[in-house]
């Protein structure tokens, strides 16, 4: 029976797990562990530009109450950080971080000369080029380049989701998408696979067919290595049934199977609100909200919380002013939330955006966001960041 291609290709897109090792895979090493000291990062994308404003919310600003006057959050149902910023009231779980001292935030994220292109404000955020370049590998990427050389790590980068994003791509090394390990251990054990694996010969080297089996072997061990692992000491906690929540699930017993994964790449969305944002912005943030509180409370409990750096971010903020249609459109500057139980200085990192000083209606950035990203190399995965992010940037003193 031959192999159609488009199914052979889906396969070891998939990159699934495999109990075996068939010939031509076994011509390659097996993947080494990236010494990551117990720490893990969690990245969580928002999708689709989140509104800040509406997120963190300047109570005591006269400014957004004019400009917002259907759907500013009123200061009474708002979640009281300050006397000045409150939280969106359906942050309640990350309340109780923040109140605990687990919880930091930063205002007035983004970049010089920002662009209000969902795709290419994205491409900026995961490759952390400048504004004016077009970079091909992401910042987590060339992390693993780094780390990796001459040789793969065992599974250090994982995105749950169907394809692997932009900054998880370096020119030698990337991470590895999956939906579920299970899902993974059920693809590679099909019948196209393993008569494909069974026929082929070892390439010869510096081969394009030798380079599809060396990553096929790659992926492989790795995806063997997720599978056992996700099954050590899976979570028993209360998670919410939402996909962030069963993907935070899974990360969580990644955690505790004490797999060598040193970073999780997730997404949700979308937050691009142009109509009627106040119910489809609650809606997200609840389940931002839930999905993450219940995480911080199971690796709380398993004592693995300090461990864990949990960093969201979004493509750019919206407008200061609503539009006609009851919501906000594509604006620049944005928040940061990092969560974790070994952040140096919780809380408000920095002044609250300046409404009264504008850039032609749009928030003015004070923070680069490669300062978090250089900050998060440096100081939880103890890497030099000037090579990774290609220059130098000053780091902030939340961790």
């Amino acid at each position: 029976m031959l192999i159609r291609r488009r199914t052979f290709l889906k396969t070891a897109s998939l990159a699934a797990a495999s109990l075996y090792l068939p010939r031509f895979l076994q011509a390659h090493a097996r993947p080494a562990a990236l010494p990551n000291r117990g720490k893990v990062l969690v990245v969580v994308q928002l999708s689709g530009g989140n509104d800040g404003l509406n997120t963190v919310v300047p109570i005591g600003n006269d400014i957004y109450y004019r400009e917002r006057p259907r759907i500013a959050i009123k200061a009474a149902h708002a979640l009281p950080l300050t006397a000045e910023a409150a939280l969106h009231p359906a942050l309640a779980g990350l309340k109780r971080l923040y109140d605990d001292g687990h919880l930091a935030v930063l205002h007035n994220v983004g970049y010089p000369n920002p662009d209000r292109s969902h795709f290419r404000s994205m491409d900026i955020w995961h490759s952390a080029s400048p504004a004016s370049e077009y970079w091909h590998t992401g910042w987590i990427g060339r992390y693993l380049d780094a780390h990796c050389p001459s040789k793969p790590c065992q599974a250090p980068a994982l995105e749950l989701g169907d394809a692997i994003s932009l900054a998880l791509k370096g020119q030698q090394r990337k991470g590895i998408a999956l939906r579920e390990p299970a899902e993974l251990y059920a693809a590679i054990r099909s019948a196209y696979f393993a008569e494909y694996a069974a026929a082929a010969p070892v390439a010869p080297s510096d081969t394009p067919l030798a380079y599809l089996q060396k990553t096929m072997a790659d992926a492989i061990a790795s995806a063997e290595y997720i599978f056992k692992k996700s099954g050590v000491k899976p979570s028993t906690a209360n998670y919410p049934d939402t996909p962030l929540g069963r993907q935070l699930r899974t990360v969580a017993s990644l955690i505790l199977g004490e797999a060598d994964t040193v970073v999780y790449y997730l997404s949700l969305g979308s937050f691009d609100t142009h109509i009627n944002q106040p119910m489809q912005h609650q809606r997200l943030l609840s389940q931002l909200d839930a999905a993450l509180a219940a995480f911080a409370a199971d690796l709380k409990a398993q004592g693995r919380w300090s461990d864990v750096l949990v960093m969201t971010f979004s493509e750019f903020g919206r407008r200061v002013s609503q539009n006609a249609s009851g919501g906000t459109d594509h604006g620049t500057a944005n928040l940061m939330f990092f969560l974790g139980g070994a952040l140096r200085r919780p809380g408000l990192l920095n002044a609250l955006p300046d409404l009264n000083d504008l850039d032609q209606g749009d928030l003015k950035f004070t923070t680069d966001f490669r300062q978090a990203y250089a900050t998060v190399l440096e100081r939880w995965l103890e890497t030099h960041s000037q090579p990774i992010l290609g220059q130098a940037f000053e780091l902030l003193d939340f961790l």
